[in-house]
Protein backbone atom coordinates (compact mmCIF):
# COMPACT_ATOMS: atom_id res chain seq x y z
CA UNK A 1 0.00 0.00 0.00
CA UNK A 2 0.96 3.69 -0.76
CA UNK A 3 0.83 5.69 2.47
CA UNK A 4 0.97 9.38 2.06
CA UNK A 5 0.98 12.67 4.01
CA UNK A 6 0.72 16.00 4.04
CA UNK A 7 3.51 18.82 3.73
CA UNK A 8 3.83 19.68 7.71
CA UNK A 9 3.37 16.49 8.61
CA UNK A 10 6.31 15.61 6.53
CA UNK A 11 8.19 18.00 8.01
CA UNK A 12 7.63 17.49 11.67
CA UNK A 13 9.06 13.79 10.98
CA UNK A 14 12.20 15.30 9.13
CA UNK A 15 12.75 17.60 12.33
CA UNK A 16 12.41 14.16 14.29
CA UNK A 17 15.35 12.35 12.07
CA UNK A 18 17.70 15.72 11.68
CA UNK A 19 17.60 15.67 15.63
CA UNK A 20 19.14 12.17 15.61
CA UNK A 21 21.24 12.53 12.81
CA UNK A 22 24.93 14.35 12.28
CA UNK A 23 24.21 17.64 10.13
CA UNK A 24 23.23 17.33 6.23
CA UNK A 25 22.54 13.58 6.81
CA UNK A 26 19.46 13.59 5.42
CA UNK A 27 20.31 15.68 2.28
CA UNK A 28 23.06 13.28 1.39
CA UNK A 29 20.54 10.48 1.83
CA UNK A 30 17.75 12.18 -0.41
CA UNK A 31 20.57 13.35 -2.68
CA UNK A 32 21.88 9.92 -2.95
CA UNK A 33 18.94 8.21 -3.84
CA UNK A 34 17.73 10.95 -6.54
CA UNK A 35 21.33 10.90 -8.01
CA UNK A 36 20.90 6.93 -8.22
CA UNK A 37 17.67 6.78 -9.98
CA UNK A 38 19.04 9.53 -12.82
CA UNK A 39 22.04 6.93 -13.70
CA UNK A 40 19.80 4.31 -13.80
CA UNK A 41 17.63 6.27 -16.69
CA UNK A 42 20.81 7.99 -18.29
CA UNK A 43 22.23 3.97 -18.44
CA UNK A 44 18.64 2.86 -20.21
CA UNK A 45 18.33 5.87 -22.52
CA UNK A 46 22.46 5.83 -23.64
CA UNK A 47 23.85 3.02 -22.23
CA UNK A 48 25.97 4.81 -19.70
CA UNK A 49 26.14 8.31 -17.63
CA UNK A 50 29.58 9.05 -18.88
CA UNK A 51 29.28 12.04 -21.39
CA UNK A 52 25.50 12.48 -20.57
CA UNK A 53 24.61 16.13 -20.52
CA UNK A 54 22.59 16.67 -17.21
CA UNK A 55 20.87 19.98 -16.25
CA UNK A 56 20.20 20.98 -13.19
CA UNK A 57 17.19 23.93 -12.51
CA UNK A 58 17.87 24.83 -8.81
CA UNK A 59 15.54 26.99 -7.03
CA UNK A 60 16.41 28.31 -3.59
CA UNK A 61 16.24 26.09 -0.21
CA UNK A 62 17.11 22.69 0.47
CA UNK A 63 15.28 21.08 -2.61
CA UNK A 64 17.62 22.89 -4.70
CA UNK A 65 20.31 21.79 -2.43
CA UNK A 66 18.92 18.19 -3.27
CA UNK A 67 19.07 18.50 -6.99
CA UNK A 68 22.41 20.28 -6.57
CA UNK A 69 23.95 17.21 -4.84
CA UNK A 70 22.66 14.77 -7.36
CA UNK A 71 23.84 16.32 -9.76
CA UNK A 72 27.15 16.43 -7.99
CA UNK A 73 27.20 12.23 -8.07
CA UNK A 74 26.38 12.71 -11.61
CA UNK A 75 29.22 14.84 -12.68
CA UNK A 76 31.79 12.54 -10.74
CA UNK A 77 30.64 10.02 -12.64
CA UNK A 78 31.53 11.41 -15.86
CA UNK A 79 28.09 13.29 -16.36
CA UNK A 80 28.59 17.03 -18.15
CA UNK A 81 26.41 18.99 -15.50
CA UNK A 82 25.46 21.99 -15.57
CA UNK A 83 23.45 23.85 -12.96
CA UNK A 84 20.77 26.66 -13.84
CA UNK A 85 20.36 29.14 -10.57
CA UNK A 86 16.87 30.59 -10.96
CA UNK A 87 17.69 32.23 -7.26
CA UNK A 88 21.26 32.74 -7.28
CA UNK A 89 21.22 34.86 -4.00
CA UNK A 90 19.37 31.86 -2.47
CA UNK A 91 21.32 28.75 -3.88
CA UNK A 92 22.00 26.15 -1.21
CA UNK A 93 25.66 27.04 -0.69
CA UNK A 94 26.34 23.26 0.03
CA UNK A 95 24.70 21.96 -2.81
CA UNK A 96 26.40 24.41 -4.98
CA UNK A 97 30.03 23.66 -3.55
CA UNK A 98 29.77 20.07 -4.35
CA UNK A 99 28.50 20.44 -8.09
CA UNK A 100 31.51 23.00 -9.02
CA UNK A 101 34.04 20.72 -6.73
CA UNK A 102 32.97 18.07 -8.96
CA UNK A 103 33.43 20.02 -12.17
CA UNK A 104 30.10 20.96 -12.68
CA UNK A 105 28.94 24.33 -14.56
CA UNK A 106 26.87 27.16 -13.05
CA UNK A 107 24.71 29.18 -15.22
CA UNK A 108 23.02 32.49 -14.60
CA UNK A 109 22.29 33.11 -17.54
CA UNK A 110 18.36 32.18 -18.39
CA UNK A 111 18.34 32.34 -22.17
CA UNK A 112 21.65 30.13 -22.33
CA UNK A 113 19.96 27.66 -19.47
CA UNK A 114 17.09 27.66 -21.70
CA UNK A 115 19.36 26.12 -24.22
CA UNK A 116 20.76 23.68 -22.25
CA UNK A 117 17.52 22.62 -20.98
CA UNK A 118 16.25 21.75 -24.32
CA UNK A 119 19.14 19.16 -25.28
CA UNK A 120 20.09 17.72 -22.27
CA UNK A 121 19.83 14.19 -22.04
CA UNK A 122 18.52 14.49 -18.09
CA UNK A 123 17.18 17.19 -16.15
CA UNK A 124 17.02 17.61 -12.72
CA UNK A 125 13.76 19.69 -11.79
CA UNK A 126 14.80 21.15 -8.26
CA UNK A 127 13.08 24.52 -8.49
CA UNK A 128 10.44 24.67 -5.71
CA UNK A 129 9.86 22.14 -3.40
CA UNK A 130 6.92 20.78 -1.29
CA UNK A 131 6.27 23.71 0.42
CA UNK A 132 5.68 25.61 -2.55
CA UNK A 133 2.40 27.15 -3.41
CA UNK A 134 0.93 28.47 -6.28
CA UNK A 135 2.30 27.74 -9.74
CA UNK A 136 5.86 28.44 -11.68
CA UNK A 137 7.02 31.88 -10.71
CA UNK A 138 7.88 34.39 -14.01
CA UNK A 139 11.17 33.18 -13.62
CA UNK A 140 10.40 29.02 -14.15
CA UNK A 141 7.46 29.18 -16.22
CA UNK A 142 9.87 29.34 -19.64
CA UNK A 143 11.04 25.92 -18.52
CA UNK A 144 7.42 24.77 -18.70
CA UNK A 145 7.27 25.77 -22.34
CA UNK A 146 10.23 25.01 -23.88
CA UNK A 147 10.60 22.16 -25.86
CA UNK A 148 12.85 19.13 -24.40
CA UNK A 149 14.30 16.26 -25.62
CA UNK A 150 15.15 14.34 -22.57
CA UNK A 151 13.77 12.82 -19.88
CA UNK A 152 12.68 15.11 -16.95
CA UNK A 153 13.26 13.88 -13.47
CA UNK A 154 11.26 15.98 -10.41
CA UNK A 155 13.07 16.13 -7.45
CA UNK A 156 9.96 15.21 -4.81
CA UNK A 157 7.66 16.85 -6.14
CA UNK A 158 7.39 18.30 -9.62
CA UNK A 159 7.51 21.88 -9.73
CA UNK A 160 3.90 24.05 -9.58
CA UNK A 161 2.33 21.15 -8.24
CA UNK A 162 0.30 21.92 -4.75
CA UNK A 163 2.21 18.89 -2.54
CA UNK A 164 -1.18 18.42 -0.09
CA UNK A 165 -3.85 18.33 -2.71
CA UNK A 166 -2.51 17.72 -6.33
CA UNK A 167 -4.08 20.92 -7.35
CA UNK A 168 -2.06 22.75 -10.39
CA UNK A 169 -3.26 26.60 -9.79
CA UNK A 170 -0.66 27.68 -12.64
CA UNK A 171 2.12 26.57 -14.71
CA UNK A 172 4.16 23.23 -13.79
CA UNK A 173 6.89 21.51 -14.71
CA UNK A 174 5.97 18.69 -16.34
CA UNK A 175 8.02 15.45 -15.17
CA UNK A 176 8.88 12.07 -16.69
CA UNK A 177 9.96 10.62 -13.39
CA UNK A 178 9.17 12.16 -10.13
CA UNK A 179 11.39 11.17 -6.90
CA UNK A 180 10.23 11.29 -3.51
CA UNK A 181 11.47 11.02 -0.29
CA UNK A 182 10.42 9.68 2.59
CA UNK A 183 6.60 8.76 1.59
CA UNK A 184 4.39 9.61 -1.14
CA UNK A 185 3.04 13.37 -0.93
CA UNK A 186 -0.71 13.40 -2.02
CA UNK A 187 -0.51 15.85 -4.56
CA UNK A 188 1.77 12.46 -6.53
CA UNK A 189 -1.11 10.22 -6.26
CA UNK A 190 -4.39 12.62 -7.12
CA UNK A 191 -5.09 14.37 -10.31
CA UNK A 192 -4.45 17.22 -11.92
CA UNK A 193 -1.09 16.83 -10.19
CA UNK A 194 -0.45 13.00 -10.58
CA UNK A 195 -0.52 13.48 -14.37
CA UNK A 196 2.59 16.60 -14.39
CA UNK A 197 4.24 13.19 -12.15
CA UNK A 198 4.96 10.79 -14.12
CA UNK A 199 6.23 7.39 -12.74
CA UNK A 200 6.75 7.59 -9.03
CA UNK A 201 9.61 6.20 -7.29
CA UNK A 202 9.98 6.18 -3.70
CA UNK A 203 13.38 6.89 -1.77
CA UNK A 204 13.30 5.50 1.85
CA UNK A 205 15.48 8.07 3.72
CA UNK A 206 14.04 6.73 7.76
CA UNK A 207 11.52 8.98 8.04
CA UNK A 208 8.64 7.59 10.61
CA UNK A 209 6.03 9.54 10.08
CA UNK A 210 2.28 9.01 11.70
CA UNK A 211 -0.84 7.59 9.70
CA UNK A 212 -1.10 8.30 6.23
CA UNK A 213 -3.34 11.10 5.52
CA UNK A 214 -3.77 9.32 2.07
CA UNK A 215 -3.53 5.61 0.77
CA UNK A 216 -3.32 4.01 -2.61
CA UNK A 217 -4.25 -0.18 -2.61
CA UNK A 218 -1.93 -2.09 -4.79
CA UNK A 219 -2.27 -5.74 -5.95
CA UNK A 220 -1.64 -7.25 -2.50
CA UNK A 221 -3.80 -5.24 -0.34
CA UNK A 222 -6.77 -5.91 -3.16
CA UNK A 223 -6.10 -9.25 -3.49
CA UNK A 224 -6.51 -9.75 0.77
CA UNK A 225 -9.71 -8.25 0.43
CA UNK A 226 -11.35 -9.96 -2.26
CA UNK A 227 -14.40 -12.10 -0.94
CA UNK A 228 -13.28 -15.56 -1.48
CA UNK A 229 -16.00 -18.57 -1.07
CA UNK A 230 -15.28 -20.74 1.55
CA UNK A 231 -16.17 -25.07 2.01
CA UNK A 232 -19.55 -24.17 3.59
CA UNK A 233 -20.63 -21.34 1.46
CA UNK A 234 -23.94 -20.99 -0.30
CA UNK A 235 -24.96 -18.61 -2.75
CA UNK A 236 -27.05 -17.19 0.30
CA UNK A 237 -23.95 -16.93 2.37
CA UNK A 238 -21.36 -15.81 0.57
CA UNK A 239 -24.30 -12.73 0.25
CA UNK A 240 -27.39 -11.21 -2.17
CA UNK A 241 -26.99 -7.83 -3.67
CA UNK A 242 -29.93 -5.99 -4.58
CA UNK A 243 -29.97 -4.17 -8.03
CA UNK A 244 -32.73 -1.45 -8.65
CA UNK A 245 -31.99 0.53 -11.94
CA UNK A 246 -32.82 0.69 -14.92
CA UNK A 247 -35.84 2.51 -16.96
CA UNK A 248 -38.16 2.47 -20.42
CA UNK A 249 -35.45 5.03 -21.28
CA UNK A 250 -32.33 3.42 -20.26
CA UNK A 251 -32.67 -0.44 -20.15
CA UNK A 252 -29.15 -1.15 -20.73
CA UNK A 253 -27.95 0.32 -17.28
CA UNK A 254 -30.18 -2.41 -15.53
CA UNK A 255 -27.88 -4.69 -17.83
CA UNK A 256 -24.54 -3.11 -16.75
CA UNK A 257 -25.28 -2.40 -13.58
CA UNK A 258 -26.28 -6.59 -13.00
CA UNK A 259 -23.23 -7.33 -15.07
CA UNK A 260 -20.82 -5.68 -12.82
CA UNK A 261 -22.56 -6.86 -9.78
CA UNK A 262 -22.44 -10.78 -10.94
CA UNK A 263 -18.53 -10.44 -10.99
CA UNK A 264 -18.40 -8.72 -7.68
CA UNK A 265 -17.86 -11.55 -5.40
CA UNK A 266 -21.70 -11.85 -3.80
CA UNK A 267 -23.18 -14.94 -4.12
CA UNK A 268 -26.29 -13.97 -6.21
CA UNK A 269 -27.80 -11.24 -7.58
CA UNK A 270 -31.75 -9.81 -7.24
CA UNK A 271 -33.01 -7.34 -9.59
CA UNK A 272 -35.70 -5.57 -9.41
CA UNK A 273 -37.18 -2.82 -12.04
CA UNK A 274 -38.71 -1.97 -15.05
CA UNK A 275 -36.24 -4.14 -17.29
CA UNK A 276 -36.65 -7.58 -15.60
CA UNK A 277 -37.30 -9.52 -18.85
CA UNK A 278 -34.16 -8.43 -20.41
CA UNK A 279 -32.42 -8.73 -17.26
CA UNK A 280 -33.65 -12.65 -17.19
CA UNK A 281 -32.98 -12.44 -20.77
CA UNK A 282 -29.73 -11.87 -20.92
CA UNK A 283 -28.37 -13.01 -17.01
CA UNK A 284 -30.86 -15.95 -16.45
CA UNK A 285 -29.17 -16.95 -13.34
CA UNK A 286 -30.75 -13.70 -11.63
CA UNK A 287 -33.14 -13.79 -9.60
CA UNK A 288 -36.21 -11.40 -10.41
CA UNK A 289 -38.77 -9.44 -7.76
CA UNK A 290 -41.68 -7.66 -9.05
CA UNK A 291 -42.11 -4.01 -7.69
CA UNK A 292 -39.36 -1.85 -5.66
CA UNK A 293 -36.53 -2.59 -3.09
CA UNK A 294 -39.43 -3.06 -0.35
CA UNK A 295 -40.95 -6.33 -1.53
CA UNK A 296 -38.17 -8.12 -2.97
CA UNK A 297 -36.68 -10.27 -0.33
CA UNK A 298 -33.39 -10.64 1.66
CA UNK A 299 -30.65 -9.02 0.32
CA UNK A 300 -27.17 -7.74 2.00
CA UNK A 301 -26.67 -4.53 -0.19
CA UNK A 302 -29.08 -2.88 -1.88
CA UNK A 303 -27.53 -0.62 -5.61
CA UNK A 304 -29.90 1.79 -6.74
CA UNK A 305 -30.15 4.44 -9.25
CA UNK A 306 -28.30 3.57 -12.27
CA UNK A 307 -30.56 4.62 -15.28
CA UNK A 308 -33.61 4.81 -12.86
CA UNK A 309 -35.35 8.00 -14.40
CA UNK A 310 -38.71 8.83 -12.36
CA UNK A 311 -38.23 5.56 -10.76
CA UNK A 312 -35.23 6.35 -9.20
CA UNK A 313 -37.13 8.16 -6.00
CA UNK A 314 -39.45 5.62 -4.92
CA UNK A 315 -36.59 2.79 -5.05
CA UNK A 316 -34.89 5.38 -3.76
CA UNK A 317 -36.82 5.96 -0.97
CA UNK A 318 -37.33 2.20 -0.18
CA UNK A 319 -33.74 1.11 0.06
CA UNK A 320 -32.59 3.68 2.11
CA UNK A 321 -35.92 2.49 4.64
CA UNK A 322 -34.02 -0.69 5.01
CA UNK A 323 -31.46 -1.49 7.40
CA UNK A 324 -28.41 -2.93 4.73
CA UNK A 325 -26.08 -0.76 3.09
CA UNK A 326 -27.04 1.21 -0.27
CA UNK A 327 -25.05 1.91 -3.20
CA UNK A 328 -26.31 5.49 -4.49
CA UNK A 329 -25.43 6.15 -8.10
CA UNK A 330 -26.56 8.53 -11.21
CA UNK A 331 -30.49 9.10 -11.07
CA UNK A 332 -30.64 7.99 -7.33
CA UNK A 333 -28.15 10.55 -6.39
CA UNK A 334 -30.06 13.38 -8.40
CA UNK A 335 -32.62 12.35 -5.88
CA UNK A 336 -30.93 12.17 -2.85
CA UNK A 337 -29.54 15.66 -4.03
CA UNK A 338 -32.89 17.11 -3.35
CA UNK A 339 -33.42 15.51 -0.67
CA UNK A 340 -30.40 16.80 0.87
CA UNK A 341 -28.48 14.95 3.66
CA UNK A 342 -31.50 14.76 5.82
CA UNK A 343 -32.74 11.60 3.75
CA UNK A 344 -29.73 9.89 5.38
CA UNK A 345 -29.84 10.87 8.71
CA UNK A 346 -32.03 8.30 10.19
CA UNK A 347 -30.04 5.46 8.52
CA UNK A 348 -28.40 2.55 10.64
CA UNK A 349 -26.70 0.88 7.79
CA UNK A 350 -23.75 2.42 5.95
CA UNK A 351 -24.65 4.34 2.53
CA UNK A 352 -22.36 4.54 -0.18
CA UNK A 353 -22.48 7.41 -2.70
CA UNK A 354 -20.60 7.27 -6.32
CA UNK A 355 -20.78 10.53 -8.18
CA UNK A 356 -18.97 12.36 -10.74
CA UNK A 357 -18.13 15.95 -10.48
CA UNK A 358 -21.41 17.13 -11.74
CA UNK A 359 -23.82 14.75 -9.79
CA UNK A 360 -21.19 15.82 -6.88
CA UNK A 361 -21.75 19.96 -7.62
CA UNK A 362 -25.47 19.13 -7.47
CA UNK A 363 -25.39 16.72 -3.95
CA UNK A 364 -23.46 19.85 -2.57
CA UNK A 365 -25.94 22.42 -3.67
CA UNK A 366 -27.90 19.92 -1.84
CA UNK A 367 -26.35 19.97 1.42
CA UNK A 368 -26.13 23.69 1.66
CA UNK A 369 -28.63 25.24 -0.24
CA UNK A 370 -26.72 27.09 -2.38
CA UNK A 371 -26.13 27.32 -6.59
CA UNK A 372 -24.05 23.93 -7.52
CA UNK A 373 -20.80 24.66 -7.49
CA UNK A 374 -19.03 24.53 -11.56
CA UNK A 375 -18.22 21.08 -11.99
CA UNK A 376 -14.30 21.77 -13.53
CA UNK A 377 -13.51 23.12 -10.11
CA UNK A 378 -14.58 19.96 -8.02
CA UNK A 379 -12.25 17.93 -10.60
CA UNK A 380 -9.26 20.04 -10.01
CA UNK A 381 -9.96 20.23 -6.23
CA UNK A 382 -10.35 16.09 -5.94
CA UNK A 383 -9.44 15.28 -2.38
CA UNK A 384 -11.15 18.19 -0.71
CA UNK A 385 -14.67 17.61 -3.06
CA UNK A 386 -14.70 13.93 -1.43
CA UNK A 387 -14.27 15.20 2.12
CA UNK A 388 -16.75 17.82 2.00
CA UNK A 389 -18.96 15.28 0.77
CA UNK A 390 -18.45 12.44 3.39
CA UNK A 391 -18.43 14.81 5.83
CA UNK A 392 -21.67 16.75 4.71
CA UNK A 393 -23.66 13.56 4.20
CA UNK A 394 -22.30 11.27 6.97
CA UNK A 395 -21.48 8.90 3.85
CA UNK A 396 -18.45 7.12 2.25
CA UNK A 397 -18.18 8.89 -1.39
CA UNK A 398 -16.32 7.48 -4.56
CA UNK A 399 -15.75 10.41 -6.33
CA UNK A 400 -15.36 9.12 -9.78
CA UNK A 401 -13.21 10.84 -12.93
CA UNK A 402 -9.54 10.94 -14.01
CA UNK A 403 -8.38 9.90 -10.33
CA UNK A 404 -10.90 8.24 -8.19
CA UNK A 405 -10.84 9.35 -4.50
CA UNK A 406 -12.99 7.33 -2.03
CA UNK A 407 -13.61 9.01 1.30
CA UNK A 408 -15.19 8.04 4.21
CA UNK A 409 -17.19 10.06 7.24
CA UNK A 410 -14.65 9.33 9.73
CA UNK A 411 -12.02 11.01 7.86
CA UNK A 412 -10.26 7.89 6.12
CA UNK A 413 -9.47 8.74 1.98
CA UNK A 414 -7.66 6.39 -0.73
CA UNK A 415 -6.79 7.37 -4.19
CA UNK A 416 -7.40 4.74 -6.85
CA UNK A 417 -4.11 3.92 -9.14
CA UNK A 418 -5.76 1.85 -11.89
CA UNK A 419 -8.30 4.21 -14.46
CA UNK A 420 -7.82 4.56 -17.77
CA UNK A 421 -9.63 7.47 -19.67
CA UNK A 422 -10.50 4.92 -21.77
CA UNK A 423 -13.43 4.50 -19.31
CA UNK A 424 -14.81 7.53 -20.11
CA UNK A 425 -17.77 5.59 -22.25
CA UNK A 426 -21.18 5.29 -21.76
CA UNK A 427 -22.60 2.51 -18.59
CA UNK A 428 -18.93 2.43 -17.47
CA UNK A 429 -20.11 3.66 -14.27
CA UNK A 430 -23.15 1.54 -13.86
CA UNK A 431 -20.95 -1.71 -14.04
CA UNK A 432 -18.67 0.05 -11.41
CA UNK A 433 -22.23 0.43 -9.29
CA UNK A 434 -23.05 -3.19 -9.36
CA UNK A 435 -19.38 -4.26 -8.92
CA UNK A 436 -19.05 -2.63 -5.73
CA UNK A 437 -22.37 -2.79 -4.60
CA UNK A 438 -21.52 -6.86 -5.17
CA UNK A 439 -18.57 -5.97 -3.14
CA UNK A 440 -20.88 -4.59 -0.07
CA UNK A 441 -22.93 -7.80 -0.13
CA UNK A 442 -20.22 -9.93 0.00
CA UNK A 443 -19.40 -8.16 3.73
CA UNK A 444 -16.89 -5.36 2.50
CA UNK A 445 -17.05 -2.22 4.26
CA UNK A 446 -18.20 0.56 2.10
CA UNK A 447 -14.20 2.09 2.08
CA UNK A 448 -12.95 -1.14 0.92
CA UNK A 449 -15.91 -2.24 -1.16
CA UNK A 450 -15.15 1.29 -3.38
CA UNK A 451 -11.87 0.82 -3.11
CA UNK A 452 -11.31 -2.64 -4.28
CA UNK A 453 -14.49 -2.08 -6.72
CA UNK A 454 -12.82 0.92 -8.40
CA UNK A 455 -9.37 -0.69 -8.77
CA UNK A 456 -10.90 -3.66 -10.27
CA UNK A 457 -12.79 -1.42 -12.62
CA UNK A 458 -9.65 0.29 -13.88
CA UNK A 459 -8.15 -2.83 -14.41
CA UNK A 460 -10.83 -4.17 -16.55
CA UNK A 461 -10.50 -0.74 -18.01
CA UNK A 462 -6.74 -1.13 -19.05
CA UNK A 463 -7.54 -4.73 -19.48
CA UNK A 464 -10.27 -4.12 -22.49
CA UNK A 465 -8.55 -1.58 -23.82
CA UNK A 466 -5.46 -3.42 -24.41
CA UNK A 467 -1.99 -1.79 -25.39
CA UNK A 468 -1.17 0.90 -26.19
CA UNK A 469 -4.97 1.34 -26.14
CA UNK A 470 -8.50 1.40 -28.10
CA UNK A 471 -12.07 2.75 -27.16
CA UNK A 472 -13.69 -0.12 -24.91
CA UNK A 473 -17.36 -0.58 -24.65
CA UNK A 474 -18.98 -1.31 -20.71
CA UNK A 475 -19.67 -4.59 -21.60
CA UNK A 476 -16.38 -5.46 -22.29
CA UNK A 477 -15.37 -3.85 -19.21
CA UNK A 478 -17.52 -6.08 -17.14
CA UNK A 479 -16.68 -8.85 -19.18
CA UNK A 480 -12.86 -8.83 -18.62
CA UNK A 481 -13.71 -8.34 -14.35
CA UNK A 482 -13.09 -12.37 -14.36
CA UNK A 483 -9.46 -11.82 -15.65
CA UNK A 484 -8.46 -8.89 -13.48
CA UNK A 485 -9.78 -10.62 -10.76
CA UNK A 486 -7.31 -13.75 -11.66
CA UNK A 487 -4.21 -11.83 -12.45
CA UNK A 488 -4.37 -9.43 -8.96
CA UNK A 489 -4.83 -13.20 -6.87
CA UNK A 490 -1.93 -14.41 -8.85
CA UNK A 491 0.10 -11.07 -8.38
CA UNK A 492 -0.19 -10.90 -5.20
CA UNK A 493 0.91 -14.99 -4.62
CA UNK A 494 3.49 -15.06 -6.83
CA UNK A 495 5.23 -11.59 -4.72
Amino acid sequence: MRHAHRVEVVRAAEAALMARLPEGTLMQRAAAGLAATCARLLAGRRGRVYGSRVVVLAGSGDNGGDALYAGAALARRGARVTAVLLAPERAHAGGLAALRASGGRVVLDQEVGLADFSRADLVLDGIVGIGGRGGLRDGARPYARAGRRGVVVAVDLPSGVDADTGEVPGEALRADVTVCFGTYKPGLLVDPGASYAGAVQLVGIGLEPPAPEVTALQHADVAALLPLPGAESDKYRRGVVGVAAGSATYPGAALLAVAGALHGGAGAVRYVGTAAEEVVRRFPEVLVTEGGPAGAGRVQAWVVGPGGGEGARQALAEALSSDVPVLVDADGLTELARLGPDALAGRTAPTLLTPHTGEAARLLAGADGTAPPPADSLAAARLATARRLAAAYRATVLLKGSTTVIADPGGAVRVNPTGTSWLATAGSGDVLAGLAGSLLAAGLSPLDAASVGAYLHGLAGRHAAGDPGAPVTAPAVAQALPAVWRAVREAAREA
